[in-house]
């Protein structure tokens, strides 16, 4: 018999192995987020809560020093509701800046530590921040677009990096307006006034994407968004497990924390007073070093890093690997069962999500003699988690099996893109996630394509129509685009191709390292094209638009 989606089949799957979970979290508690920190700190203060480079810092201590930050905040004038940025790497300082917003119902907006002057202008200007923390080596780019922002204080600290891990060298800053992270957190003393806030009306975060126009937006996510979540996760579908966990286990997270999807394994690992290792995501040795010695129970990461696992010393152990924020090529999530010895987890979802919609743990079924056969593909929804599949032509609900853009909404949606509550929503707060899927009878789901043109380099957004009109800047370029082709070296990643249809007096004379330098200092270094090819005509649409499609098209067709 042919389910439905209103039949929701996703409930019988709402099994880990032979454990049967729960078909909802209600009622979702309204809290701060700060009180995953308190509450993990109350029950096993002395317990590592995480670990960078050398450094070891307890949930004690990371209280509070979350405590005399939020203190530092409030004496330099950061209010209920106040955005404060930040622009660090995946560090300690970058989660005591996350929880001393939360403590005091400040507004956090993590930026990217990759971003280049425009969009970190454009974000700060958009959020209209006026405090931002920062590594010490990134002050110079916040100074270069503070004139054209609203940015008055700027929090610096001596953040380690890869690949030696070593501080900086600093110069005192004795200018007004500048101060050192460290003594901000030492002069204070802990912050103790508890602030009142509606968990689902304020704001807790503002992390940027590209909406649907690929224009950045701000995500305005509540605390009952990302509190939310994090039950709708970790805690749902790891209660069978929990006993053995929380307060005992450690997390490996190695994507970036200032992306949502780490940022989301943050608040779930704190939740249950769990140790993290904060990875850099390119340490590959570094991370493959962690995991054996210490066996964490979840690692995070995206597909490219399990496609390098594959050919790195990994040893087998009971360890639950985790993939996100790019989809995972079957072929990869079978081979690196076999190396592991054991299933993985997928989920899928958007910053507008909060992080998590969907998630795929049918392997731990198939390996427990529960299931046939692993489904493959980003899962199914979450506890308490609404769908809709939409044909985007005809506006009506295609027969499953066929494809349809997924729709979704549910306790973790987000209030909306700033500064509007329920912008980029639809009628009913519906979020419409901007990929084309499908589900079977079972209710597994899996993404077919992308509705718009944002190209996925190693879980890393690129969007196209940005790198279009820089293009477009050159004084040769007549017509160009670029799309994203896959990459053969990094599983369900994809590499930037532009495309050039040259002016004619320029023709012969423009080189493609010449467009490559003329993007470098503009985008992202993921962002500039790996390949870039001229032509002397590119396909137009009837409108005159660059058809993508066509070039998308024909570069599959080469591989195939």
């Amino acid at each position: 018999m042919t389910s439905s989606y209103q039949d929701k089949p996703w409930l019988k799957a709402y099994f880990l192995g032979p454990y049967k979970l729960k078909h909802s979290m209600e009622p979702y508690p309204e809290i701060n987020v700060y009180s995953f920190l308190e509450d993990s700190t109350r029950e096993y203060p002395d317990n590592i809560a995480c670990v960078y480079a050398d450094e070891e810092i307890t949930y004690l201590k990371l209280k509070d020093k979350v405590d005399r930050l939020a203190s530092a905040f409030v004496d330099l004038g950061v209010k209920k509701g106040t955005a404060v940025a930040s622009v660090l790497p995946s560090c300690p300082e970058f989660i005591i800046v996350d929880y001393a917003c939360m403590k005091i119902g400040a507004i956090h907006v993590p930026l990217s530590i990759l971003h280049k002057a425009d969009d970190l202008q454009h974000e700060l200007k958009e959020s209209k921040t006026e405090f931002v923390v920062c590594s010490y080596r990134r002050i110079p780019r916040v100074n270069e677009v503070k004139p054209q922002t609203d940015v008055k204080t700027i929090i610096y600290a001596p953040t380690k990096i890869f690949p030696d891990y070593v501080a900086p060298e600093m110069e005192d800053i004795s200018e007004p307006g500048y101060h050192l992270l460290d003594e901000l957190i030492e002069k204070h003393e802990p912050h103790t006034e508890q602030v009142e806030i509606d968990p689902k009306k304020d704001i807790a975060l503002l992390p940027f994407t590209g909406g649907t126009t690929g224009v950045p937006k701000g995500t305005m996510l509540t605390h009952y968004n990302l509190t939310s979540n994090v039950i709708q996760t970790v805690h749902w579908m790891m209660d069978p497990l929990k006993v053995g966990i929380v307060g005992k286990g450690a997390t490996a997270i190695c994507v970036p924390i200032f992306h949502s999807y780490g940022h989301w394994s943050i608040h779930a690992s704190i939740s249950w007073g769990l140790k993290m290792f904060l990875m850099d995501p390119r340490d590959m040795v570094k991370i493959v070093e962690v995991i054996n010695e210490y066996r964490p129970a979840i690692v995070f990461a995206v597909p490219a890093h399990y496609t390098m696992f594959c050919d790195m010393p990994l040893k087998k152990g009971q360890i639950f690997y985790y993939s996100a924020a790019a989809a995972l090529p079957p072929e990869l999530a079978e081979k690196f069962e076999k190396i592991s010895g054991v299933p993985m987890g997928e989920g899928y979802g958007a910053t507008e999500t909060s992080a998590g919609a969907t998630v795929n743990i049918s392997a731990f079924s198939k390996v427990t003699g529960f299931m046939k056969q692993v489904k493959r593909g980003v899962g199914v929804p979450i506890p308490d988690t609404e769908i809709r599949v939409i044909d985007p032509e005809t506006g009506e609900e295609p027969p499953v099996g066929e494809p349809g853009e997924l729709w979704v909404r549910g306790p973790q949606v987000m209030l909306g893109y700033w500064p509007t509550p329920g912008s980029g929503l639809e009628e009913n707060g519906w979020l419409r996630m901007g990929d084309m899927v499908t589900m079977d009878d079972d209710g597994y789901f899996a993404v077919v394509d992308r509705i718009k043109d944002m190209i996925n380099v190693g879980g890393n957004k690129v969007y196209s129509r940005v790198i279009d009109d820089i293009l477009h800047e050159h004084p040769a370029v007549e017509v160009a685009g670029v799309i994203g082709v896959p990459d053969p070296d990094r599983a369900g990643s994809e590499r930037v191709k532009a495309f050039i249809q040259l002016a004619p007096e320029f023709r012969g004379k423009v080189t493609e390292e010449e467009i490559i330098e003329f993007l470098k200092d503009k985008v992202k270094p993921y962002a500039v094209p790996k390949f870039v090819e001229f032509r002397d005509t590119l396909p137009l649409t009837l409108i005159m638009k660059l058809h993508k499609k066509v070039l998308r098209e024909e570069e599959l067709a080469k591989l195939s």
